[in-house]
């Protein structure tokens, strides 16, 4: 495989992440409708794929697999081992990507021992926004081109990396977990704005607004966090002011250790 283009690809499960991807390939016109089934039991599911971006859509799984070169496999963890049972020998020869938190590479090889190439995906929630950071994982014997197959499917949902597999939970409880840790960071900051007398929806599109410059002035600076911080912070001005307080309450500590603890609860769910 060296190219998406022209490589039938099938999206066994039709929730969220599906639509998102699907929406992302077809906006970034990575691939045509006509290159994509999605497979889902829900009626209303694949008549929602199907009204919305003209995908081939059905219930059988065998008959995507079949049909697919690139296989998606985005079913809940609890609902993957059943899936694969259905499927597992039509994987043979195929590039299977699977975005179930939690299963291990291992896990699918067993249930799909002839798959062409297995690879974990951990993508996030802002995927649906197209701004979704995904993790990937390949099994040994992956090859580059297939592996770029699989960046080119994500990066068209937003930012991509590689890792080794040990450290995919270590990127659950970050980038997986994280969405939550900033929609709570921003309804606080939005409280405070509020609290000072800001109506709140002002508040909130400050707040907002705020933290998506500030995530883009990161990524696209390539400056150190800190370096952008302290540009921020004057002598003597408001926000070192805000910064002692923020320090008084234990921010950073409580950040790394949302992110311990999520990392630690994903571990325990793949055990």
């Amino acid at each position: 495989m060296s190219s998406l283009r022209t490589k039938p690809v099938a999206f066994i499960g039709g929730g969220q992440m599906t639509e998102a991807i699907v929406g992302g390939l077809l906006a970034g016109q990575v691939c045509s409708p006509e290159c994509i089934w999605a497979s889902d039991p829900v009626a209303a599911r694949r008549d929602r794929l199907k009204s919305e971006f003209g995908v081939r859509v059905g219930e059988d799984n065998r008959a995507a697999v079949k049909w697919a070169e690139v296989i998606v496999l985005a079913v809940k963890p609890q609902t993957l081992p059943d899936v694969l049972k259905g499927i597992g020998s039509g994987l043979a020869g195929k590039l299977a990507v699977s975005i179930a938190a939690g299963v291990t590479i291992r896990a699918i090889a067993e249930q799909a021992p002839e798959a062409g190439g297995i690879i974990r995906a951990m993508p996030n929630q802002p995927v649906l926004v197209r701004e979704g950071m995904t993790a990937l994982a390949a099994a040994d014997g992956v090859t580059a081109p297939d592996l770029q197959i699989v960046r080119t499917i994500f990066e068209a949902v937003g930012r991509v990396v590689s890792v080794d597999e040990r450290l995919m939970d270590a990127v659950t409880g970050l980038s997986g977990s994280g969405p939550a840790y900033v929609f709570q960071a921003i309804e606080a900051l939005a409280d405070g704005g509020v609290k000072m007398g800001l109506p709140r929806q002002t508040a909130e599109l400050l707040a907002a607004q705020t933290v998506l410059g500030a995530a883009r002035l990161v990524l696209e600076s390539g400056e150190h966090p800190a370096k952008l911080k302290d540009r921020v912070a004057s002598p003597g001005g408001t926000t070192i002011a805000g910064l002692h307080q923020l320090e008084q309450g234990g921010f950073r500590a409580t950040l790394m250790g949302a992110v311990e603890a999520a990392t630690k609860r994903s571990q325990e769910l793949g055990r």
